[in-house]
C-alpha cells in the first residue's frame, strides 16, 4: 500500500472536505463551472489530457476543465499517469507494477498488466517504488479519476527524473505498443513556468502551449531549451504526444489556461497552468 503523501497539503485530507473541493474545482469561476456528467461506455473521444499538478487552491480549476472533458469522453478501464520526478529519488523513469495507492477517496490497484508490458516495451523503464514515495505530480491526479469513475478503475504511474527527447519518445513508444487496442487514459502531469512575472510567464507558456496544439515533441523540447522554460514535466507531455499520434490521427485543443497569479491576485511571481484534450482527429 502506498498511503497519501500529499493529503492535507495539496489537496484537503478527509474524504467529505476532498469532495467538495473537487466539486469547488468543477463550479469554480475558472473552471468548468458545472460538475461532470460521466459518459457510458469506452473512452472513444480523447487519448490523453495534459493536467496541472500544483495544491488544487491554486490549479484545481484549470485541472477540472481537462477531467471534466475526461468524463464526457467515456470511461476508460485505466490511466497512465506520467510525472515528473521532483524529489531526485529512484532511476531515471520510474514504474510501479503492482499494488494500491490510498487517497481519501479510498484505494486504487495498480494495472499489473498493463504496466509489466509497458515495462517490458522499454530498457529505460525501471520497476522502483522509491521514485513514488514523496513524488506529489501522480499522486494529485488520483481525486480527479477517483471522483468520477470510483476505485475500480485501475492506473499505472509512471516517473520521469530524465526528460530528454529520447527518453521521452522512447517511453511515449512503449505505451503506445503496450496500449494498444485497450481502453487507456494517459494523463501528462505538468506545471507551466514557475516564479515569473505574469507577463513573463504568459508569454512563455503559450510558446509551449503552441508546440503542444501542434503535437510536436521535438518543437516543445526545443522550445524548453532555447527559452530556458522552467516547464517541470516536459517530458511527460511528450511521451503523451508520442503515444497519442501512435494511435492514429490526433489533434489537441486547449481547454483552460490561468496562473497562480489569477487566483491570488498576485502576479509578481505566478506559476502557469494548462489543461490540454489530445483526442482522435
Amino acid at each position: 500500500m502506498r498511503y497519501p503523501r500529499q493529503a492535507g497539503q495539496f489537496y484537503e485530507g478527509s474524504e467529505r472536505a476532498l469532495r467538495h473541493q473537487i466539486e469547488e474545482c468543477f463550479t469554480h469561476k475558472l473552471g468548468p463551472g458545472r460538475l461532470p456528467q460521466r459518459a457510458e461506455g469506452p473512452l472513444t473521444k480523447l487519448f490523453a489530457v495534459v493536467s496541472p499538478h500544483a495544491g488544487y487552491m491554486f490549479s484545481g480549476p484549470v485541472a477540472a476543465h481537462g477531467y471534466y472533458a475526461v468524463a464526457q469522453s467515456g470511461t476508460p478501464d485505466s490511466a497512465v499517469i506520467l510525472g515528473p520526478n521532483h524529489t531526485g529519488m529512484g532511476s531515471g523513469v520510474s514504474i510501479v507494477t503492482s499494488g494500491r495507492w490510498r487517497t481519501p477517496l479510498g484505494d486504487i490497484s495498480v494495472d499489473q498488466e498493463l504496466a509489466k508490458a509497458i515495462q517490458a516495451e522499454s530498457d529505460i523503464i525501471d520497476i522502483d517504488e522509491n521514485a513514488h514515495a514523496f513524488e506529489h505530480s501522480v499522486e494529485v491526479q488520483l481525486p480527479f479519476l477517483q471522483y468520477i469513475f470510483g476505485s475500480h478503475m485501475t492506473f499505472v504511474p509512471i516517473c520521469m527524473m530524465f526528460q530528454d527527447l529520447k527518453t521521452s519518445q522512447e517511453v511515449g513508444t512503449a505505451l503506445a505498443k503496450a496500449s494498444k487496442d485497450k481502453n487507456v487514459l494517459i494523463v501528462a502531469s505538468t506545471d507551466l513556468t514557475h516564479y515569473e512575472s505574469q507577463k513573463a510567464a504568459e508569454a512563455k507558456d503559450h510558446t509551449v502551449i503552441e508546440a503542444i496544439l501542434h503535437l510536436d515533441e521535438v518543437e516543445l523540447q526545443q522550445k524548453v531549451e532555447a527559452q530556458n522554460i522552467t516547464m517541470c514535466g516536459y517530458g511527460p507531455v511528450s511521451a503523451a504526444i508520442v503515444a497519442s499520434k501512435a494511435r492514429g490521427p490526433a489533434k489537441a485543443k486547449l481547454l483552460s489556461y490561468h496562473t497562480s497569479g489569477d487566483i491570488t491576485q498576485d502576479y509578481s511571481q505566478v506559476v502557469g497552468y494548462c489543461s490540454i484534450a489530445i483526442g482522435p482527429d
